[in-house]
């Protein structure tokens, strides 16, 4: 046997080693085709899906506001060789995403079919439970990496805890999820139940940008462009922080863990501003509250951090991060979307190995537990 040591291998050994493993909190299956859901869909509803198809809260029926604004929003590059949609094809994602870039835990954020803005609410129910059932057959039961959330209808709230009651029971989900584009602000009573339910079992709640809740988008009506729903994502999770933390949601669940996904996070220091201000002035109308509110963001929510914003000075990067936290941050990518976060070149500003450490595993590890 040779003495020699072969130092390039030693050290690609060693990098692998110590090469710092991702966490990914926003990555997007989608369904190869509706008869993948088959299996878990009744026929009365496999018929209703064909004949009749979507019937969402929105101008539109079955397709999104802005349907040629790029194929199904995804990378050019991410039309998976053996056919099918981007995210449809697991062997691909691994080949693409999942491998080179080495994500330990990826947390599935499922969109298709927008069960959360089904107007038939009986429909939406049968599509969430066929696609909470789905996540665990052709995604986490075949790659452990992957990590399931319950989709929940919150605006029948119902049907919706039936649904965590169900998938609570396997104990394979990490997270439940709603749509902050509901009928309501989801700071309202009538989401509550959700929430109780969640901290009892100790699930994070998980907000993901999207939906349609039959409203407006914006606050001044229906935008005109696709940059312009696009940009509406950050004002729709801005205006359910606000209404979460002032209609004392963390107050009345003090150990509910609140995740806001894909949303950025340039906006959270103002809105925190903000809400304090009005709260030296309007405490006694509030008396619900008994901290500042930029307290319970603190300490109660987390974000992602994909579409990290990136203004033209580097350090004004680091000044946000700063004022947002760095223990408030999950790394998110969005594959494969076009909008995707490179893990490698996403902050554009220095980070110290143990702020990146933080980010890009620790916090979900202490988020999810896992």
């Amino acid at each position: 046997m040779s003495d020699v040591i072969d130092r390039p291998m030693l050290d690609q050994e060693k990098t692998a080693a110590t090469r710092l493993k991702i966490i990914d909190c926003d990555i997007h299956p989608s369904l190869h085709a509706h008869s993948d859901l088959n299996e878990f869909l009744p026929k009365r509803w496999q018929q209703h899906l064909k004949e009749y198809g979507s019937h969402l809260r929105t101008p539109y029926i079955g397709t999104t506001p802005y349907p040629r604004s790029s194929p199904l929003i995804a990378r050019r590059d991410a039309w998976p060789p053996t056919g099918g949609v981007p995210g449809s094809d697991l062997d691909f994602m691994r080949k693409q995403h999942l491998d080179p870039f080495d994500v330990e835990f990826g947390i599935l954020q499922v969109l298709d079919l927008f069960i959360f803005s089904q107007q038939n609410l009986e429909f939406g129910a049968a599509i969430q439970r066929a696609i909470n059932d789905w996540q665990l057959a052709f995604w986490a039961h075949r790659d452990p990496r992957l990590k399931a959330s319950i989709l929940v209808g919150q605006d029948g709230s119902d049907l919706g805890l039936a649904e965590i009651e169900r998938c609570a029971k396997s104990g394979e989900y990490i997270q439940i999820n709603v749509s902050p584009r509901a009928n309501e602000p989801l700071g309202r009573r009538r989401y509550w139940p959700i929430y109780e339910r969640a901290q009892e079992l100790d699930l994070p709640l998980g907000i993901h940008v999207g939906g349609y809740g039959g409203h407006a988008p914006t606050g001044g009506g229906w935008p005109s462009y696709y940059c312009e729903e696009h940009q509406s994502n950050a004002h729709t999770v801005a205006s359910n922080l606000t209404s979460l933390v002032l209609e004392g949601v963390p107050e009345r669940f003090p150990k509910l863990k609140i995740v806001f996904i894909e949303g950025g996070f340039g906006w959270i220091p103002a809105t925190m501003w903000r809400m304090d201000q009005h709260f030296e002035r309007f405490r006694s109308e509030v008396p619900h509250l008994k901290r500042r509110p930029s307290e319970y963001v603190k300490e109660h929510f987390w974000f992602t951090t994909q579409p990290i914003d990136e203004p033209d000075v580097a350090r004004h990067l680091r000044q946000l991060i700063e004022w947002v936290g760095i223990d408030r941050l999950l790394f998110s990518s969005d594959y494969p979307h076009w909008d995707y976060d490179d893990a490698r070149y996403a902050f554009k500003t220095p980070l110290t190995d143990a702020e990146r450490r933080k980010i890009f595993n620790a916090n979900a590890r202490a988020v999810y537990k896992f």
